[in-house]
């Protein structure tokens, strides 16, 4: 469910706050596979029964209450919307509504909509008038019962603890009918508010309307990246990415008139919003005329991040790097470095093609730091993959601070996600034993398909039937031969009848096949296997993951099997010791597992490890997945 319903006459009728707690928390289990923190049940059993009687001394009982109402393509939930009707044209009307119980707050210097908190030191937190209103963006830009309606959609802050001079400041971001804020004190003009959009009508069908509204297609990183840098702002950025944004900017101006150095790091996983924040930072620093670059470890990934621009477009082309690109950079030569995947950053920038006189052991880390004058770090520690990849936040917290830089974190994991499943992305977690709990079955989620192929004749079959971008990934378990010389791809992958190739290996196409740094973003990728060096860093609608022998099930869980791995990056049991090669491997798998935006549909070679699959995800059969009857197309 995308919501909970609920009715302000139930709330009033039956105020037992702990069992209103409960039935939050069950709905959040559903669908998330997470329960609540105490503060969150804290916060419903206070807020909750508040805003009801509100609604009911406003003569507005009868207004449909979606709680933690989910945004469509994210895992992030706004607290409430109301859904009713509008007294003037009598036509669908929505009130989002951000409940906080602070009793004091005040603006933050270090950005533009930020706000600290009582209760909450040392975290720089979005305003809520601003935090509502991009809600109310987001809505308007996804959902399509909202396309043409924007006036439709209402935002509203609720400090229902708080006094006007409590939040002196606050009030300053206020702007329009999608950003107001109101304070206990406030109380009878949040009541007029609410009856200015809303009748003491049943808003049922109202809600049922917004419940079941088709989404409409995601706005894809790449195809927006060359926009974004030359003309606006292409993407909404919500809470925790707006806090990053914000942060950033604040301490480019710092730098600047005190010559400062700042360290920011941002973690979250898949899909939560990185790269993102990297494309609205890099398009706002390069409108205003900072000096800033974009550098990953990807060769795919950046490759691919210049060929978007499009002829002509040589200046955009040259912001982004590469993290050996740094080497003999001049200390805060530029305002921000923006190291994008920087779980991929390495000990040193050295590698066995640099000339001996230039290997002087200076760690990779310093050269990224040194180069400007506010480094930023955007990274997902699960998925350090290679040996000699040191990009932990420990790792980057300690250097900085052995520097003597300021250090600020901020992390989009609590309840982001951008397409895909926050929900799926827990359960492979636990099913790879990355986080405690054990495997469990998995039990749905409304915008996200899990299901399990018994060949992987069926798992391609799904694939070339659903619509959208699809790719087959799978570990690297198998060896990996040059082409032959007619140009043709060998079918190294060999599964009993079926084998296809491996992706390309090298920087130029061969035949059809893309050359391997647009594997994941070309139609013609489809095909051949993708494998962790080209997968990572990437998303793509629905993915087909392989499962090698390298990876098994034995007693309820899974273990690795270092000698069918054949990755040569593992070879040497001396450089990367057996324990390293069973945390690698698994952070390999769930790269591959969490790159489906609308669903996974995986394989498993071994046949004990399929049997145990079979016990938590469904199988092909028992579901087509959604727009299964659609042809592949030309365009995948």
């Amino acid at each position: 469910m995308t919501a909970l319903r609920l009715s302000v006459e139930s709330l009033i009728a039956s105020p037992n706050e702990a069992a209103l707690a409960e039935q939050i928390s069950e709905h959040l289990r559903m669908t998330t596979g997470r329960g609540p923190s105490p503060s969150e049940a804290r916060s419903w059993e206070r807020s909750l029964p508040a805003l009801a009687r509100d609604l009911a001394d406003a003569g507005l009982s009868k207004v449909e209450m979606l709680v933690e109402y989910k945004l469509p393509l994210t895992s992030k939930r706004a607290d409430v919307v109301l859904a009713g009707v509008h007294p003037r044209t009598g036509e669908d009307s929505y009130v989002v509504v951000e409940l906080k119980q602070w009793s004091r707050a005040e603006p933050s210097e270090q950005g533009e909509h930020l706000v600290i908190a009582d209760g909450m030191p040392g975290r720089e937190l979005l305003n809520p008038a601003e935090q509502v209103r991009r809600y109310c963006e987001y809505m308007t830009d996804f959902l399509s019962v909202l396309k043409d309606r924007p006036q439709a959609v209402h935002g509203v802050a609720y400090l229902h603890n708080a006094m006007d001079l409590d939040v002196d400041g606050l009030h300053d971001q206020v702007r329009d009918e999608q950003s107001r804020l109101f304070t206990k004190q406030r109380r009878g003009d949040f009541h007029r508010y609410l009856r200015q959009h809303l009748t003491d009508t049943p808003g049922a069908e109202a809600a049922d309307r917004l419940l079941s509204s088709p989404v409409a297609p995601s706005k894809q990183l790449m195809a927006y990246a060359a926009n974004e840098i030359r003309e606006r702002e292409q993407f909404t950025l919500l809470d925790e990415q707006q806090v990053a944004y914000e942060l950033v900017l604040g301490a480019v101006d710092k730098a600047r008139r005190s010559d400062f150095k700042q360290v920011i790091i941002v973690t979250g996983g898949p899909g939560s919003g990185k790269s993102v924040i990297a494309l609205s930072l890099l398009g706002e620093l390069y409108r205003q005329g900072r000096t800033a670059l974009h550098a990953t470890g990807s060769q795919s990934f950046t490759q691919t991040m210049r060929r978007y621009p499009g002829r002509g477009s040589t200046r955009i082309k040259n912001l982004f790097m590469y993290f050996n690109s740094f080497v003999d950079a001049e200390q805060n030569s530029l305002d921000v470095l923006i190291c994008d995947e920087a779980h991929r950053i390495r000990e040193t920038s050295t590698n066995r093609f640099t000339p001996a006189a230039k290997r002087g052991g200076r760690p990779q880390l310093d050269e990224l730091m040194t180069a400007a004058r506010v480094p930023v770090f955007l990274l997902d520690e699960h998925q350090v993959v290679r040996p000699g990849e040191l990009g932990t936040v420990q790792a980057i917290e300690q250097y900085a601070r052995s520097r003597g830089y300021a250090v600020n974190r901020v992390s989009l994991d609590e309840q982001f996600r951008c397409g895909g499943s926050r929900k799926y992305e827990q359960w492979v977690l636990r099913l790879l034993g990355l986080e405690a709990g054990g495997p469990v079955a998995w039990n749905g989620d409304e915008d996200f398909e899990v299901r399990l192929a018994h060949s992987p004749q069926e798992l391609e079959a799904a694939l070339r039937a659903s619509s959208g971008t699809t790719r087959m990934t799978a570990g690297f378990c198998w060896p990996w031969s040059d082409p032959r010389p007619d140009d043709s791809l060998v079918d190294d992958v060999v599964i009993g009848a079926w084998s296809r190739p491996w992706n390309v290996k090298k920087d130029r196409a061969v035949g059809d096949a893309p050359p391997s740094m647009l594997w994941a973003t070309e139609p013609s990728g489809f095909g051949q296997v993708g494998c962790i060096y080209t997968a990572q860093g990437f998303e793509y609608d629905w993915s087909g993951v392989i499962i090698g022998p390298d990876l098994v099930a034995r007693n309820g869980s899974l273990v690795t099997v270092r000698a069918e791995n054949k990755d040569p990056a593992f070879k040497s049991k001396k450089a990367v010791p057996d324990t390293d090669f069973d945390g690698l491997a698994r952070n390999v798998y769930k790269v591959l597992l969490t790159r489906g935006m609308r669903g996974t549909i995986i394989y498993a070679v071994d046949p004990a490890t399929r049997d145990f699959l079979a016990n938590l995800i469904p199988s092909l059969g028992a579901s087509a997945l959604p727009d299964m009857p659609i042809p592949i197309s030309k365009s995948r």
